[in-house]
């Protein structure tokens, strides 16, 4: 099939009642030039837009913040749009009847060089970008949708395009960090769209700044910023490296922010369950059983709302996503569904702080918070259990440091394990940080190299579980994560990591607080109080180490089992960017062990030389392969990536011998 840029417009009758009224094809043409990727086949590519037409008055519209207040087309229909991707089987019976789809994070497609270890891109057209095919040779449908609106225009980026709440006015509150000093930054998160300022030239604007998270916030004077084109702050003596600036404004006309969720939700039961009319994807829907749902960081946070607000079911109450891999998402979940949220607005260490991003409740089971007295869990507050999908969460060691991942599994107080769902299992990947560096590592802006443990594969074997999981019932491998009841989760004052010469310990890490932003914000979503009131922290527990530095618990790649050097989840910020008693965010550290006994003793090293621990590089590599099939035995490594294993752990031990 040549590849061909064109328009096609597949409407539905106008009496049906179908969340999906239509999609639009822009471009549609074969996935490299028609490769046949195993009993799969061939693949294409499709492209465009797709339109949804919701009832606001279903109980499963409902559940949209400010649905009530959003424009009505004449068939009392809420209408709104989003940017459409799709690889499939070009014939569908060869596929594996199932969906997978990633929630896109900030509008990008990371599911390729997640799982196929391809270069990635926007729109993916090379062997490279496709990287070893892995996906499509497993014969998924991979789709895409855009759900944030404020992504900016960028061809490949997928946007959501929502109506407004028009004359409605809010509290916005806009946070910078920078690393270098500038004179000009958006008042929008990271290059995402800004809420403009109401009234730019209000005196009563107040600008704090403050050294850190939980610090006093000390103005800036009035002439020393200005707002510039109502989306942007200048301030020409610059903003200083390592500080935390605020601004709390009032804006207008919020986009109804929860109908990204909605259009994830109607997409997914149109491809499991279909329409009553002809559409160019209708010869998938006799042969789409399954659906899981892929996120990674904010989009893991998007899956952890999803299911919270109920969005798992349609509006015939069927469900939608049937297995959910929710990946370094901690235990967060976002600015998806209230009046003038912030999508991209996390919650770091060091940026991004006191969003409603780590909120209560934290565990898929319910549990009491005492100081406010409310019970509540992520599938017991509006997900029923014919709706509750099957769910892995991953999280690596940086979670612990920077995401709160300990609380989606211990008690609220910290003092014990807490149980978890018969459809949730927890893995740790020990050893890793959020997204593994490049290799070789390098330091950048942290003070120590950056970690480049590899855990893409156990990723994969992660999703062949899931699938056989949904489908057969076949029980995945074991959780892995570690536990107050086992002795390897601890306060960070009473982890045992070595004195490392030159090594600087955190003693910050992220916290989760219990927040107020008013009365009407967990029942309507409307932010009444910017900045927000903050009362106590939740504890937080992170891994405890060995005498080497390395974690105990969770999946031990053999990077970890088998080392050449420390790897652990955090990592502070360079003095030259400022802060640096804080994490530098999503970074891990790598630091490598002493090639010989005698560097290690000049150096003051407590941890053995490489040359103690293997008689070469051929024992060495030996037990990165037992270590390895170790891993194949119990479900966490798939057979065919151990030569990539051993591939990489030569390459490391050149790197650390050189």
């Amino acid at each position: 099939m040549l590849k061909r840029a064109w328009i096609l417009s597949v409407c539905l009758p106008a009496l049906l009642p179908a969340a999906l009224v239509r999609i639009e094809v822009a471009d549609r043409g074969d996935v490299l030039d028609g490769k046949s990727f195993a009993a799969a086949g061939p693949y294409e590519r499709i492209a465009g837009k797709a339109y949804f037409a919701v009832d606001p008055n279903l109980p499963a519209n409902k559940i949209v913040a400010d649905i009530a207040k959003a424009p009505r087309n004449a068939d009392g229909l809420v209408e709104f749009s989003a940017d459409f991707y799709c690889l499939k089987p070009r014939d569908p019976k060869h596929g594996n009847r199932a969906v997978l789809f990633e929630v896109s994070n900030r509008g990008s497609k990371g599911m390729l060089p997640v799982f196929d270890l391809g270069t990635g891109a926007a729109d993916p057209r090379t062997e490279q970008q496709f990287g070893d095919g892995f996906l499509l040779e497993q014969g998924y449908t991979l789709v895409w949708l855009g759900w944030e609106f404020d992504v900016p225009p960028s061809p490949g980026l997928l946007r959501l395009y929502a109506p407004a709440a028009q004359g409605i006015t809010g509290l916005v509150r806009s946070e910078i960090t920078v690393d270098h000093r500038e004179i000009r930054q958006s008042l929008g998160d990271r290059g995402q769209l800004a809420y403009p300022v109401l009234n730019p030239d209000d005196p009563s604007l107040t600008l704090t700044i403050r050294d850190h998270p939980d610090g006093p916030r000390r103005t800036v004077a009035r002439q020393a910023w200005h707002i510039e084109r109502g989306t942007h702050i200048v301030m020409p003596a610059g903003f200083e490296p390592g500080k935390i600036y605020e601004l709390v404004y009032t804006s207008q006309d919020p986009p109804i922010v929860g109908l990204g969720p909605a259009a994830v939700r109607d997409l997914i039961s149109f491809f499991k369950y279909g329409i009553e009319a002809d559409t160019i994807l209708g010869d998938h829907h006799d042969f789409i059983k399954q659906a899981y749902g892929f996120g990674v960081s904010q989009s893991g946070r998007f899956l952890r709302t999803f299911v919270y607000y109920g969005f798992n079911q349609d509006e015939k109450g069927r469900r939608v996503f049937d297995g959910m891999m929710v990946h370094v998402a901690g235990a967060g979940r976002g600015s998806f569904n209230h009046r003038f949220a912030q999508p991209s607005r996390d919650g770091h260490p060091f940026l991004n702080t006191f969003y409603p991003t780590d909120i209560f409740p934290f565990t898929d089971l319910p549990e009491t918070d005492p100081d406010t007295g409310i019970t509540d869990g992520l599938l017991s507050h509006a997900t029923p259990p014919a709706a509750t999908p099957k769910i892995f969460y991953t999280n690596t060691s940086y979670e612990y440091y920077g995401r709160s991942a300990s609380l989606i599994h211990t008690t609220i107080d910290g003092s014990a394990d807490a149980p978890l769902a018969p459809t949730t299992r927890i893995y740790l990947l020990t050893g890793c940080q959020h997204g593994p560096s490049a290799f070789p590592p390098e330091r950048g802006s942290a003070q120590n190299m950056a970690n480049p443990n590899n855990y893409r594969w156990t990723l994969r074997a992660l999703l062949v579980a899931l699938d056989r999981w949904v489908k057969d019932g076949t029980e995945p491998p074991p959780s892995r994560y570690p536990g107050i009841a086992y002795g390897n989760l601890a306060p960070l004052d009473a982890v045992q990591f070595p004195k490392l010469p030159g090594v600087q310990l955190p003693t910050r890490i992220q916290q989760a607080w219990r927040v107020d932003y008013g009365e009407e914000f967990r029942s309507a979503g409307i932010a009444t109080i910017e900045p927000p009131k903050v009362g106590r922290p939740f504890p937080m527990r992170v891994p405890q180490v060995d005498a080497d530095g390395n974690e105990t618990a969770g999946i031990r790649m053999p990077a970890t089992a088998v080392p050449l050097a420390t790897y652990t989840g955090w990592n502070l910020r360079a003095a030259e960017i400022g802060a640096p008693d804080e994490l530098y965010s999503m970074t891990g550290s790598f630091i490598p062990f002493a090639r010989t006994r005698a560097e290690r003793i000049k150096a003051g090293d407590p941890r053995l030389s490489v040359e103690e621990r293997y008689a070469g590089k051929r024992d060495y590599l030996d037990k990165v392969q037992a270590a390895a099939r170790s891993l194949v035995s119990g479900g966490y490594l798939l057979d065919r990536d151990v030569p990539l294993v051993v591939e990489r752990a030569s390459a490391e031990w050149d790197f650390v011998m050189r």
